[in-house]
């Protein structure tokens, strides 16, 4: 009986062990030595695997109205191999008629795995019946981006491709964030061959909305307002920018031309990108106020200090340096009558008194070489290299905008630091993305220059840009256009400016490139188009009428500080002026004005005078003025 139970055990363990070996053998074969034949045969039953995101995020104006949005659409594909009905095709072209037979021939032609029929189309419920009842073609639901103002913003804004990535813009900058998380989807045969559709099960994250800075009233009526300048002007493109200072908070930003991002295929590269951000090209004129605000802040000129500005021409080493309207040849001009006249000359000066090391130092405070970090993909830090030293001539060309480039966002932030009271503040995009700001100018200059811009405007080179009952700060550039060839060809005018004295307050820049008209010059083609933009949003302001009629209650008190300090020569009514450093034509005119007589002996400017100056006078008071040929020391 021992032996008995012994042997069945025995049996037992030799048939286990021979199953083992026959179960290791086949294991072994199929996962090692037949292992790519099985893993080909396992995919065979996956004839489709996707990847499958949320609704994207939409993205929303400051209002809250929609940018971008999605709608809901079909892709259908299908498997060519597994049609056994030759008239599937004619019968889905029947249904869809955008999908020609012929179109469908050429796309399944010698295609046998799944091949797309159509991407994101619109279907009606109808549609979507009769195309489930077709056997072997499939339908995925699938939401499409789409743009309800069609242009409007679209190069700040960018695109997405087919699969709902971000290609371009905020939406290529936060895609991430509008995209969500995926899902995986696969479709598999069942035991008879039928596709089955499988779903992952994995938690999703929805797209997040994004809500930007911009007005889309103003960013359409701005938009409109650079087009029709570019037109009428025949020139190549423009740009045009508005941020609030207090904020950084862009409220429009353009080029034109720009593109529709609903007919991407349809659209010209080159107009996908913004500019404004991207390209960097010499400010001109609008920059001068970087030179006057580091010799201001450095206490080497002040509002009043002269400068002898040569007749219009003044020698560099060898170049000749000349007035932007070369028939201008003034003499001496004070700081702020630089600005106001727009003179080469004198800002060249003015960077001769203050040396480079210290314009450096202002330049780099002000983030010119620098990325604002607006959140805008591909934004140039512009063409500068701060250096130990520079030429005089560098020195004279950078001083008035020329040798130096600046993108239109880095401009519109140094203007909008000044309206600021010198306070930067970093331009952004995105709502409610408050940044700290960073003192660069103290309160009296930003204040002497705010003063400087608007005489610029209402007497100077800015006349275009007046709004009547409103003080105006802003200045014009007519800078020259680089060539290829090394050179200088055609120009690019812009205006650059803000209301004073307003709680809403915006900074506006506006340009545009390579206008083929005659009077090319910032006054005429661009300085019109801050005013309409600038017009629109004071008008806008409900609160406008308050400042209104605080302008014109202290224009009068206005107009006498500014007579005072920009003729501080003037000692009193019934005193002797300070005549030193004026020519004889401005001695005339001033003496004349004053009814004094005067003896002079000499030529060139008063280099000493008696009665010295704040001397009282009488009907027998006579000047004695000595002139003698002016100097300058480099």
């Amino acid at each position: 009986m021992k032996k008995e139970l012994i042997n069945r055990i025995t049996l037992i363990f030799i048939l286990f062990g021979v199953a083992f070996v026959v179960i290791f053998r086949k294991g072994f074969y199929l996962q090692v030595i037949n292992n790519k034949k099985l893993v080909n045969y396992s995919n065979s039953q996956f004839f489709r695997k996707t990847t499958v995101y949320p609704n994207r995020g939409n993205i929303y104006d400051r209002n809250g109205d929609p940018l971008a949005i999605n709608i809901k659409t079909y892709s259908i594909f299908s498997i060519p191999k597994n049609i056994s009905d030759k008239n599937t095709y004619s019968k889905l072209s029947k249904i869809v008629p955008e999908l020609s037979p012929s179109m469908l021939e050429k796309k399944t032609k010698n295609r046998k795995v799944y091949t797309w029929l159509a991407r994101k189309i619109k279907l009606s419920v109808k549609q979507l019946s009769r195309i489930k009842k077709l056997k072997g073609i499939h339908i995925e639901q699938v939401s499409k981006r789409f743009y309800p103002n069609s242009e409007l913003l679209s190069q700040a804004m960018g695109f997405v491709g087919v699969d709902n990535s971000g290609l371009s813009g905020v939406e290529y900058l936060f895609n991430s964030k509008l995209k969500g998380e995926s899902k995986v989807i696969k479709y598999m045969r069942d035991a008879k061959g039928r596709p089955v559709k499988f779903v992952s099960h994995q938690n999703q994250k929805e797209g997040q909305d994004i809500h930007l800075t911009i007005d889309k009233g103003l960013q359409s009526f701005a938009e409109n307002a650079l087009e029709e300048a570019v037109k009428n002007s025949n020139s190549d493109q423009g740009g045009i920018g508005i941020i609030n200072p207090t904020t950084g908070e862009i409220l429009a930003i353009a080029n034109y031309p720009s593109f529709d991002p609903n007919n991407i295929k349809f659209s010209i590269t080159q107009n996908h990108k913004l500019s404004f951000v991207t390209d960097p090209f010499e400010p001109g004129s609008i920059f001068k106020i970087l030179t006057v605000a580091s010799a201001l802040e450095n206490k080497i000129a002040r509002y009043d200090t002269n400068y002898y500005c040569e007749q219009g021409k003044l020698r560099v080493e060898d170049h000749t340096i000349k007035e932007a309207e070369q028939h201008k040849e003034y003499d001496w001009l004070s700081v702020a009558d630089i600005i106001k006249y727009s003179s080469n000359i004198g800002t060249t000066k003015i960077a001769f008194d203050l040396t480079y090391p210290k314009f450096e130092k202002t330049l780099i405070n002000f983030g010119i070489g620098k990325k604002t970090g607006v959140e805008i993909p591909g934004e140039s830090r512009g063409i500068f290299n701060p250096s130990k030293n520079v030429s005089p001539l560098r020195l004279s060309n950078m001083s008035f905008g020329q040798g130096i480039a600046t993108t239109g966002i880095q401009m519109l932030s140094t203007y909008a630091t000044i309206a600021n009271n010198g306070v930067y503040v970093r331009p952004t995009i995105i709502k409610n993305k408050k940044s700290k700001g960073k003192r660069v100018l103290s309160k009296e200059v930003s204040g002497q220059l705010k003063q400087m811009l608007q005489e610029a405007v209402e007497y100077g080179t800015g006349k275009n840009a007046i709004i009547p009952h409103f003080q105006i700060a802003g200045k014009t550039s007519t800078a020259q256009r680089p060539d290829e060839k090394g050179g200088y060809t055609g120009h690019v005018p812009g205006f650059i400016g803000f209301p004073l004295g307003m709680e809403n307050n915006f900074v506006i820049y506006v340009y545009v490139d390579n206008p083929k008209v005659r009077n090319y010059y910032g006054n005429s083609i661009a300085a019109p188009i801050f005013k309409k933009v600038a017009q629109y949003l004071i008008y806008g302001d409900k609160s406008f009428s308050k400042y209104a009629k605080n302008t014109l209650e202290t224009k009068n008190k206005f107009d006498t500080v500014k007579m005072r300090r920009s003729s501080t020569r003037l000692k009193g009514h019934k005193m002797v002026p300070d005549l030193i450093g004026l020519d004889k034509r401005s001695v005339s005119k001033l003496l004349k004005r004053l009814k004094l007589k005067s003896k002079s002996v000499g030529i060139g400017m008063v280099a000493s005078q008696t009665p010295p100056p704040g001397t009282a006078t009488s009907s027998k008071t006579v000047l004695n003025l000595i002139y003698s040929p002016p100097s300058y020391e480099d």
